[in-house]
């Protein structure tokens, strides 16, 4: 069975991944991101992934924080099992400026974004999660490289921030292989690339 590479990312009505103050600025999504849509979307993003692929600042923030709820026996149970997995699953985390990779079964890439990711889904078995790293997620989508798309859309416009789809990306069609929608208005999609 081939592998997939798969990309998790939430994004605002007007298309951005942080509000317009930088990516510190994630306020206008707190709200919808401990929803039970949102949670049964978490647990959809890694239950047959085998391999995370991170940023050097998502992995930074991500295994510091998640790490923590991992051993919260008090945790709701969609988190603690998603945390519980990125603690325990292999992680290749791209930085040009880390020496060592933080967290257990890390391990540091550099060089082309593409090629790594090529390499990965042609050894091994399971999906492989681009987890919320816009840097990767972006290159991979120039080089049509993304075989499902995770995104949690919430109803808020940011009304600044950096955006997901820059113009310029190859066309290509997607199919909606799963939706369900929140209270909130949050909106989880599932999009698996139409080849």
């Amino acid at each position: 069975m081939t592998r997939l590479v798969t990309a998790n990312i939430a994004l605002s009505l007007d298309g951005h991944y942080h509000g317009a103050g930088g990516p510190p600025d994630f306020g206008q999504f707190i709200p919808y991101v401990s929803t039970d849509v949102a949670r049964a979307q978490l647990t959809r993003i890694h239950e047959n992934a085998t391999t995370a692929v991170l940023g050097r600042s998502s992995a930074e923030g991500f295994l510091g924080y998640w790490s923590t709820v991992a051993e919260d026996n008090n945790a709701d149970p969609h988190d603690r099992g998603y945390a519980q997995w990125l603690v325990d699953v292999e992680k290749v985390i791209f930085s040009t400026t880390l020496t060592e990779a933080p967290g257990q079964n890390s391990r540091v890439a550099s060089g082309s974004i593409p090629d790594v990711l090529a390499d990965l889904k042609a050894t091994g078995e399971g999906d492989i999660l681009v987890n919320t790293s816009p840097s990767i997620i972006k290159p991979l989508l120039a080089a049509d490289a993304i075989d499902r798309l995770y995104l949690m859309i919430f109803p808020e416009l940011t009304g600044g921030g950096e955006r997901l789809f820059d113009d310029g990306l190859p066309a290509s069609a997607w199919t909606l292989t799963h939706q369900e929608t929140g209270k909130l208005g949050e909106l989880a999609l599932v999009y698996d690339r139409a080849r």
